[in-house]
């Protein structure tokens, strides 16, 4: 195999590497907006018991451009942290979160929490 056969599989192959590097940043990216909006509660436990009336709300929204507690918009961060605070009536209460993306898909999530 000559030098400049050489060089010209080894121009190849990185143009291949830089390529398929490409295409699978592309389609990472394209992954997380066809999945939709996401919503992660960190805390409280959805089906927990709490003492206090004051509830704090905690957790993150992944490619969300709005999310909403009980049809109220809430404060998000860059990163989509929230950290929303509600009182809750003495019994069953059930807290409802929704997210939209910028392309107007949504997703929901319910909280079930006891207040004694």
């Amino acid at each position: 195999m000559s030098r400049r056969e050489t060089k010209f599989y080894l121009k190849a192959i990185v143009i291949t590497l830089f390529l398929i590097c490409l295409f699978g940043y592309g389609a990472f990216e394209i992954w997380n907006y066809a999945t939709g909006p996401k919503i992660i509660v960190s805390s409280p436990i959805n089906g927990s018991a709490v003492s206090e009336s004051l509830l704090s709300i905690n957790g993150q929204g992944k490619n969300t451009k709005e999310i909403t507690l009980n049809d109220r918009a809430i404060v998000v961060d860059e990163s989509g942290n929230f950290d929303e605070k509600i009182l809750l009536s003495y019994g069953y209460n059930v807290l409802e979160l929704k997210a939209e993306d910028r392309f107007g898909k949504k997703t929901e999530q319910k909280l079930q929490i006891v207040y004694k």
